[in-house]
């Protein structure tokens, strides 16, 4: 199979979806990997390693043209002219909040598979996970900088990969942490992976006030698979929230845990609102673009031989595979995300796929 692997052209973002190691695997099972120029320049991975890996250096036009394409972030307006019916996108989409977006990849009759999707056998996220995890720990870190010195009471607003790590990173900073989850179920296992260190509850309106108030972080790691986040936050809430207090808003993909969170950059990662700092970047890994690369790759490349082997075949075989399936050929695939932009729903099949 052809796969291109793109440069990543959003801003801040110095990720790279496949480093030259993960290409060399590919290249020996057979494929055709064409690496578009420049791709790796932001993990150091120059054009000739990736020549030396096996692969072919490209133009991007030669790159968007394979039948898998492969890159990290969502599709950016400006690489909206370049997407066409035939080749299968597979990146982090975060359609979530996105109608238009949604409605412009449809009319180009675009085919796309989610990272932030695709579910393992146990019903856990395999290519959000690593991401999340690097995520959770570097908010904490950047929350630091901002106050000047390490947070002394955290309130941590959910319990995936993102918000245990920020659990964790904020438990060895010596701060007092909080987490609120959705559910008893999530509540106990967070409570019994972290230990009694951190103090569980349910994100209740009491409980979120009451947190919020009185601590000075506040982590949004809400994750609700194709689904905008809630709110948890209100503007009202923020308002009462100590001056100088910090909002690092993981979520912010999805929209973000509090209603005064909107995306900032790594350039610009900050603005205050009603006192209170808040850290909305949308790709806070890309702050250690190595490390997340490797380790993203690294979860990749199972899925890239699956569907090397042929997409139709891999996504038959693989239910949560097939969960990743947003759009195909201009079809929404997804129910939440159809209902958002006003589209059809469109079950898909293996069937269909081929």
């Amino acid at each position: 199979m052809k796969i291109g692997l793109l440069r990543e052209v959003k801003q801040g973002e110095r990720r790279v979806a496949l480093a030259p190691a993960h290409v060399l695997s590919l290249a020996g099972d057979g494929h055709e990997v064409r690496v578009e120029r420049g791709a790796g320049t932001g993990i150091g991975a120059t054009d000739a390693a990736y020549e030396a890996a096996g692969a072919r250096i490209v133009s991007p036009d030669d790159a968007w043209t394979c039948e898998l394409v492969i890159k990290v972030k969502e599709i950016q307006p400006a690489e909206l002219e370049r997407v066409s019916p035939g080749p299968l996108l597979f990146s982090y989409q975060h359609l979530a909040g996105e109608p238009e977006m949604t409605r412009a990849l449809a009319a180009r009759r675009a085919s796309a598979i989610a990272f932030e999707l695709v579910r393992d056998a146990g019903g856990r996220f395999p290519l959000l996970a690593p991401m999340s995890t690097l995520a959770g720990r570097m908010a904490v870190e950047a929350a630091a900088r901002i106050l000047g010195r390490p947070p002394r009471r955290v309130l941590v607003l959910g319990a995936g990969h993102a918000g245990l790590a920020a659990a964790r990173a904020a438990l060895a900073s010596g701060a007092q942490v909080a987490m609120l989850t959705r559910s008893g179920a999530s509540r106990d296992a967070a409570s019994r992976e972290l230990g009694a260190g951190v103090a569980c509850g349910l994100a209740d309106h009491d409980a979120i006030e009451h947190h919020a108030l009185a601590v000075d972080l506040v982590v949004g790691a809400v994750f609700i698979a194709g689904t905008p986040t809630p709110k948890l936050l209100p503007r009202a809430l923020v308002a009462r929230m100590r001056r100088g207090a910090v909002i690092a808003d993981v979520s912010i993909d999805a929209g973000g845990v509090a209603e005064t969170s909107r995306p900032t950059t790594h350039a610009d990662p900050t603005f205050v609102a009603d006192g209170v700092v808040h850290y909305c970047v949308p790709n806070i890994p890309a702050a250690d673009p190595v490390a997340a690369s490797a380790a993203l790759g690294d979860a990749l490349l199972p899925y890239l031989r699956r569907l090397g082997s042929g997409i139709a075949a891999a996504v038959a075989a693989d239910p949560g595979l097939a969960e990743g399936v947003l759009l195909w050929r201009g079809a929404v695939c997804h129910p939440g995300i159809a209902r958002e932009a006003g589209l059809p729903y469109t079950p898909v099949s293996a069937s269909d796929l081929a």
